[in-house]
C-alpha cells in the first residue's frame, strides 16, 4: 500500500449544531417567502442571484477563507453543515456552489494577489458564478488527454479547442480550465497542462447548451476560438496543472452533494409510508438510512482532513464513488418500496413526480465529477494496486 487510507471518526462540534439551526431557520424563511419549493428539484429557477447574495450576507460563502479576502475563517466542518442543509432543502445553490467549493480555494493557492483581492470578495458576496473546464470531447474524465491548446502570444495566451459537459458555463462569469501548453512526454503523460482563469464574458468563447432527458440545460459545450487570456490569469506552474487539479478534486468529490442529489425521494417515501410502516417498508427504509449514515460519516471525516490541511484525494474518490452509485440507485429502490404504499397517501402524487424526475436525472450522477472507472483507477493507484 502506497497511501495510508483512513477515515477518522469525527463528531461535529457544538458550534456546528448551532449553525445548523440558523441555516434551517433561514431556509424556512426563504421557502415561506416563495424563493424556492423544496419539493420541486426539477425547477427551472435554480439560478437565483438574489438568493445567492442573501447567502453571502449571512457569511456562508467563503466560510473557511481569510478575512482579508472577504472570508470568515470558520472551519470546514461548519461549511459542511451549510452545504448539507442547502442540499437537503433543494435550495437554489447553482450560482455560487462551484465558486465556493473549489474555484475559490484554487485562486487562494495560485492566483496573483490583485486577482484574489478582486474576485474572492465577490464570491463571498454571492455575486459571481464559476464553471470548471476539464472534460473534453473524446477524453471525458481522462483529464490528461486534454487537447485544447493555449499558445503563447504577446502578453498572454490564445486558446483554441473545446470543453464539454461544462456545468453552468451558460451562466458563468469565470471558468478555471486546464489547457495544453506543451506535449506530454513519454515518461509523464501528465506533463504539458496548465491551469488558467478564463473570463467567460470576453470574446472568442461560444457556449452551446446540452439538453438533458429531464428537459434541463445544465451542461454545455464551450468552444474557444483565439480566446485571449492575459499572462496574469495563468494559475500556478506552467505544464504542471495535474498537481493542482488533483488537489482541487479533493474538494469536488467528497462533499455531501455527492450522495444527496436524489435524497428528496427518500424523505418523500418516509412521509408516504407514515408513522406505522409495514415490515417490508421499515426494513427497506432502515437499510437506506444506515447506508446514508455511513456515507455521511465518511464525508464528514474528509471535511476534517481538509480542516487539518491534508489532501485526501483517495478518500474523496471513495466517497464520490460510493456516494454517486448510491444516489443513482436510490430512486429505483424507492420506487420498489413505494409500490406497496397506499395510493391515497397525501403526498403520493408528489412522490411520483419526484421519482419521475430522479430516475431521469440519475444516469448523469456517476459521470459528473469524474466517472466511476476513473475514480477506481485513482483509488487503486493510491492503494498500490496499479
Amino acid at each position: 500500500m502506497t497511501a495510508a487510507l483512513r477515515f477518522d471518526p469525527i463528531r461535529l462540534p457544538p458550534e456546528c449544531e448551532q449553525l445548523r439551526k440558523e441555516v434551517r431557520a433561514f431556509l424556512a424563511e426563504e421557502i415561506a417567502a416563495g424563493t424556492f419549493d423544496p419539493h420541486k428539484p426539477q425547477r427551472e429557477d435554480s439560478d437565483n442571484p438574489e438568493f445567492s447574495k442573501r447567502v453571502g450576507e449571512r457569511g456562508w460563502l467563503g466560510m473557511t477563507w481569510p478575512k482579508k479576502y472577504g472570508g470568515h475563517e470558520r472551519s470546514f466542518l461548519e461549511r459542511y453543515v451549510v452545504t448539507e442543509e442547502m442540499r437537503v432543502a433543494n435550495a437554489p445553490v447553482r450560482r455560487f456552489f462551484v465558486a465556493d467549493r473549489q474555484s475559490g480555494p484554487v485562486l487562494l493557492k495560485y492566483a496573483p494577489e490583485h486577482i484574489k483581492m478582486d474576485i474572492l470578495p465577490r464570491i463571498c458576496r454571492g455575486e459571481v458564478c464559476f464553471s470548471i473546464g476539464m472534460s473534453e470531447p473524446n477524453s471525458g474524465s481522462d483529464l490528461f488527454a486534454a487537447k485544447t491548446k493555449a499558445t503563447k502570444t504577446d502578453g498572454g495566451w490564445l486558446i483554441n479547442g473545446s470543453k464539454i459537459w461544462t456545468t453552468s458555463a451558460h451562466m458563468a462569469d469565470y471558468m478555471i480550465a486546464i489547457f495544453r501548453t506543451s506535449p506530454p512526454t513519454k515518461e509523464n503523460r501528465r506533463h504539458g497542462l496548465t491551469q488558467f482563469l478564463v473570463n467567460m464574458k470576453k470574446p472568442g468563447i461560444t457556449v452551446n447548451p446540452i439538453a438533458q432527458i429531464t428537459g434541463q440545460y445544465e451542461f454545455n459545450e464551450v468552444v474557444f476560438t483565439d480566446h485571449f487570456v492575459p499572462d496574469d490569469h495563468m494559475l500556478g506552474e506552467i505544464d504542471s496543472a495535474w498537481k493542482q487539479a488533483t488537489s482541487e478534486l479533493a474538494y469536488e468529490r467528497s462533499g455531501p452533494e455527492r450522495f444527496l442529489e436524489t435524497y428528496y425521494v427518500l424523505t418523500e417515501l418516509v412521509r408516504a409510508v407514515g408513522p406505522k410502516p409495514d415490515t417490508r417498508s421499515a426494513e427497506g427504509i432502515g437499510r437506506l438510512v444506515a447506508q446514508l449514515h455511513t456515507m455521511r460519516r465518511m464525508s464528514v471525516s474528509v471535511a476534517g482532513m481538509l480542516q487539518a490541511g491534508k489532501e485526501p484525494v483517495v478518500e474523496a474518490s471513495i466517497v464520490k464513488d460510493i456516494g454517486t452509485i448510491w444516489e443513482q440507485q436510490l430512486p429505483h429502490r424507492v420506487r420498489e418500496l413505494a409500490a406497496f404504499v397506499d395510493d391515497t397517501a397525501s403526498n403520493h402524487a408528489t412522490l411520483d413526480e419526484m421519482l419521475g424526475f430522479a430516475i431521469k436525472t440519475a444516469p448523469k450522477l456517476t459521470i459528473q465529477g469524474g466517472t466511476t472507472e476513473v475514480l477506481r483507477g485513482i483509488i487503486a493507484r493510491g492503494l498500490g494496486l496499479r
